[in-house]
């Protein structure tokens, strides 16, 4: 097809067996039509098979369609001038449905914000909705491993395209060992020597939020609703983008006319279910993405009567339980829990109560540049999933901080939040947060988890960090643990303590860093969770 501007886009496509005519199903990719996305869904065949025609198209500068890719600035309208086509297709009955993961969902959201008239059912998963915020940065710091791990692959195929094999193989080395030791971590030589065959200087130097960045994002290009459109959003416990798609839920069922439903299930960001729970997995606990979206499109682009759009308007997986949980809205962060401590949180362990200590208590933790915290389970690349941080939490550089035993189980359905009061002897530092939960066999699984990185002159008293939202049922006899911590690297960069940009910064530059966490009298530090249920 051609776009509004006349660059030439590529696209498979697989039709039925039949007379037809027959619904479409678009699919448009960043990362090469000819894989299909097969390591998230289906192949298009099987759709062919059940009665829609499948269009897998390479977006803008990908795969053999002409143009250049730069990240997200053409999905509007390419994707809307895709879905005119497709819709025009012979066979086609002139609906369309659109579905995909990760950068595809993105691409899915911004095409809706052209409002194409053949458009009425989308399937964005694992996608966020604002890509400072859920794509560049968490809580002011660089997403180092996930950020550098897309542009590594966004560039080697740039270099596939020119046929620049040195860069190429430069590059693929690069991705299968990310270069996290270079002299500069956050800006390495691999992408310093081919910057132009990717957006990572862009993404790493421009500020935000807001600007430029704005003109990339659905939660900006989507503030105006998006009409009759049926849209089911797939989040994951594990994926980082989860808390942009928890926000997309709010404002898109807000401005829609058509159903808007959410299921966050226990995937990662490469769209696998991972096991965190007490019992053996069943194949039936966890839907794959096909059968969720399968039946979404036989309901509002077939008309089905097959029930896709009942139940709760937000349905959350419980990692711990492994059963579902139909809710009208998320539960707010409502229940405190006060940090407690005698000064020896990060040596033999601090507590949680529900009531503040009278008497103001002092934890110091040192952060040091040379060993930081590594990155244990949770969202955060590259370690992301439901991984046993025990040894982690046991390392003289965290602090911990536990609930006495549960005497009944205890579950934990909706938003979360901290509000620490934390001060440094540097004017830039980080603070990393993991809301795990300890069970009786000894794993220590983290639930939810947060990063802030303070910038000099930046400090607030008490300092929120925000923290995922979670849903599990904590077994009688388990407790929850609060873990803190100066640093989660590689998932995010090792902060110098100087207030430097992370690409401006050498290994040799990081400086110590010791953390003053207070609590209690005047100065109560907080965890705030969802009401009991």
């Amino acid at each position: 097809m051609r776009t509004r501007d006349g660059v030439r886009l590529d696209a498979d496509l697989y039709r039925p067996d039949g007379v037809g005519p027959w619904p479409v199903l678009l699919l448009r990719l960043a990362c090469g039509r000819r894989t299909a996305m097969t390591s998230h869904y289906a192949h298009p065949r099987w759709y062919a098979a059940r009665g829609y025609v499948v269009v897998v198209q390479d977006v803008r500068g990908r795969g053999t369609s002409e143009g250049r890719f730069r990240p997200f600035e053409a999905e509007r309208e390419d994707g809307a001038d895709a879905v005119a086509w497709a819709a025009s297709l012979p066979g086609s009955n002139g609906t369309v449905g659109m579905y995909g993961s990760g950068y595809a969902g993105m691409a899915q959201l911004l095409a809706l914000a052209e409002r194409p008239a053949a458009l009425r059912a989308v399937v964005p998963a694992l996608a966020g909705w604002d890509v400072f915020t859920d794509w560049a940065t968490e809580g002011g710091a660089f997403r180092l491993a996930d950020a550098m791990g897309w542009a590594l692959h966004c560039a080697a195929e740039s270099a596939r395209r020119l046929e620049d094999g040195a860069a190429y193989r430069a590059l693929l080395e690069a991705i299968r060992s990310l270069p996290l030791d270079d002299e500069i971590p956050s800006r390495p030589r691999v992408l310093r020597d081919y910057a132009r065959h990717c957006h990572y200087d862009d993404w790493l130097t421009t500020p935000g939020p807001g600007g430029s960045w704005d003109e990339l994002s659905p939660r900006h290009a989507l503030s105006g609703g998006i009409g009759e459109v049926s849209v089911l959003q797939i989040g994951g416990w594990y994926d980082p983008r989860l808390t942009g798609t928890l926000e997309a839920h709010d404002a898109l069922s807000a401005g829609c006319d058509g159903t808007v439903r959410l299921l966050v299930g226990p995937w990662d960001r490469h769209g696998v279910a991972v096991h965190a729970g007490l019992d053996s997995p069943k194949p039936s606990d966890v839907p794959s993405f096909d059968a969720l979206q399968l039946g979404w499109f036989e309901r509002f682009l077939k008309g089905e009567m097959n029930g896709a759009e009942r139940g709760g308007p937000i349905r959350l997986f419980d990692v711990l339980e492994r059963r579902w949980r139909d809710l009208p809205a998320l539960p707010p962060a409502a229940w405190p829990l006060h940090l407690s401590s005698d000064g020896l949180a990060a040596r033999r362990g601090g507590a949680l109560r529900d009531d503040a200590p009278d008497e103001a208590f002092l934890d110091v933790l040192v952060h040091d540049p040379r060993d930081p915290v590594p990155t244990v389970g949770g969202h955060a690349v590259p370690d992301a999933g439901p991984r046993d941080r025990a040894t982690a939490d046991a390392r003289p550089d965290v602090a911990v901080y536990d609930t006495a035993p549960l005497t009944a189980p205890l579950t934990l359905s909706g938003l979360a939040a901290l509000e620490i009061w934390v001060e440094a002897d540097a004017p830039s530092f980080d603070v990393s947060a993991v809301l795990s939960a300890v069970l009786s066999d000894g794993r220590v699984l983290p639930l939810s988890q947060g990063h802030a990185r303070v910038e000099p002159g930046g400090e607030q008293r008490p300092m929120p960090v925000a923290l995922r939202a979670l849903c599990a049922t904590l077994p009688a006899g388990s407790a929850l643990r609060l873990s803190l911590a100066g640093s989660c690297f590689p998932a995010y960069p090792i902060n110098p303590g100087t207030g430097a940009e992370p690409g401006e910064t050498r290994l040799v530059d990081a400086q110590p860093i010791t953390l003053l966490i207070h609590g209690g009298g005047a100065r109560p530090s907080r965890l705030l969770l969802p009401a009991r249920g």
